[in-house]
């Protein structure tokens, strides 16, 4: 264990390593924009809205206080204050254009394969399809195949287009419906 200048003790790491290595994260920006609307925040709450082990907190918060993004101040005998620096402002602003770009690289790709395979079955004559597949994927293949004019059907006689990760395949039938 390592005493810090604050008067808490963390847990020591590899600091070396972490220095060293730093490339900030998408847990990163989640932990800067908690602490930035509740700076009062516990290593618990932030643990369970980011759905990991206290102990990725505390090791994602040693990081950010070791680079200078986050301060910790004592505001109760056992309760903590993070204050998120102005070079922490600036992570997060960069943080988050960085997440929306590759949001957007992620939706162009979903959706240039889903017009991949809307043209492939037009082409064949089907303006019915299935859809199989839930979550964020799927909901950007659905609307692309409203927006090409494929209806949305749960009949077994029209082809399936099938979302398995960010890929989208087309599963076909013998069938005679089109």
């Amino acid at each position: 264990m390592t005493q810090s200048k604050v008067g808490f003790i963390i847990q020591q790491l590899n600091i070396d390593y972490m220095d060293k290595h730093f490339e900030p994260s998408k847990a990163d920006l989640t932990i800067l924009e908690h602490i930035e609307k509740e700076p009062d925040t516990t290593q618990a709450s932030l643990a369970e809205r980011l759905g990991v082990a206290v102990g990725t907190i505390n090791w994602h918060l040693k990081r950010l206080i070791e680079k200078g993004y986050v301060k910790v101040k004592r505001a109760e005998r056992k309760k903590l204050r993070y204050i998120i620096t102005s070079e922490g402002i600036s992570l997060r602003a960069k943080l988050l254009v960085d997440f929306i770009q590759s949001s957007m690289e992620m939706y162009r790709l979903v959706r240039n394969r889903s017009i991949e395979a809307i043209v492939d079955l037009q082409t064949e004559g089907w303006n019915r399809v299935q859809i199989e597949g839930e979550g964020d994927i799927a909901e950007i293949l659905k609307l692309t195949c409203l927006e090409y004019g494929l209806s949305i059907d749960k009949n077994d006689h029209y082809p399936k287009l099938k979302v398995v990760g960010l890929k989208i395949f087309i599963e076909r039938e013998d069938n005679n419906i089109k």
